[in-house]
């Protein structure tokens, strides 16, 4: 283990243990709305993001509301989204038996959902539908997993359907990861096929990185196969836009 890994492993559980005591004051000061739930989990990315030492910058304006569509490389996807604004994510279910992230995941109101079932999706699209008339966005990873970031994959449009059916705005979100180095950002990017915690050493042995988060602007759309092909156009746009490291 390189001495930056060792260093940013530590931050990371410092981090950790803050976010644990910080959730557990909240608690004791009243019942947890899912607005606060969410600022939490904000909260909680920004310390680890600034821990670690990992940076990033926003393009665009971050909503507000609505569903925010997003292609999806890492598990560090999630901590730069919750850094830019808060919002619920909606996650497969191996997360919940992750160490810590399982159970923040879980407590900051995000939306999980068997792949495998169709009851699931039924569910998660009803649990949507609910939740995208709060004033915090529900961010979707479309593409349905993570990937080496070569090309970003179609769009599956059922969970796209609860925006759509229910008249809300939808918008287009792309995340870049830049190495100062020049190293290809698929360095980061995780698959399910590799195991997470020799990813996480090697995220944390990774020098001088950072990410680039690019919000497109919000639409209503009335055909979830209109939605999902046009916001897939858009983000692999703006993808395809590699800007320079600052």
């Amino acid at each position: 283990m390189s001495f930056l890994c060792f260093r940013r492993a530590l931050a990371l559980g410092f981090a950790i243990i803050l976010s644990i005591v910080r959730f557990w004051l909240l608690r004791l000061r009243g019942p947890l709305t899912l607005e606060k739930r969410a600022l939490w989990v904000q909260q909680t990315c920004l310390s680890i993001l600034k821990g670690v030492g990992i940076g990033y910058r926003v393009e665009g304006t971050p909503p507000t509301h609505g569903l925010v569509v997003a292609n999806h490389l890492s598990y560090l996807d999630i901590l730069i989204f919750s850094g830019a604004m808060p919002c619920f994510f909606v996650a497969k279910m191996d997360i919940i038996g992750w160490p810590f992230f399982g159970w923040a995941a879980g407590v900051g109101g995000t939306i999980f959902l068997d792949r495998s079932s169709l009851e699931s999706a039924t569910s998660v699209a009803e649990q949507m539908i609910k939740r995208l008339k709060d004033p915090i966005p529900v961010l979707l990873f479309p593409e349905g997993t993570s990937t080496d970031g070569h090309q970003v994959q179609r769009f599956h449009s059922r969970l796209i359907d609860p925006a759509t059916t229910s008249g809300t705005q939808i918008t287009a979100a792309s995340i870049r990861y830049i190495v100062e180095d020049g190293t290809p950002e698929e360095r980061l990017c995780w698959g399910d096929d590799t195991l997470f915690v020799p990813h996480l050493m090697t995220t944390l042995s990774t020098p001088g990185f950072s990410a680039v988060v690019h919000f497109g602007e919000p639409a209503i759309y009335t055909d979830r196969r209109v939605a999902s092909d046009t916001t897939h156009a858009q983000v692999t746009a703006m993808r395809a836009q590699l800007p320079l490291p600052k």
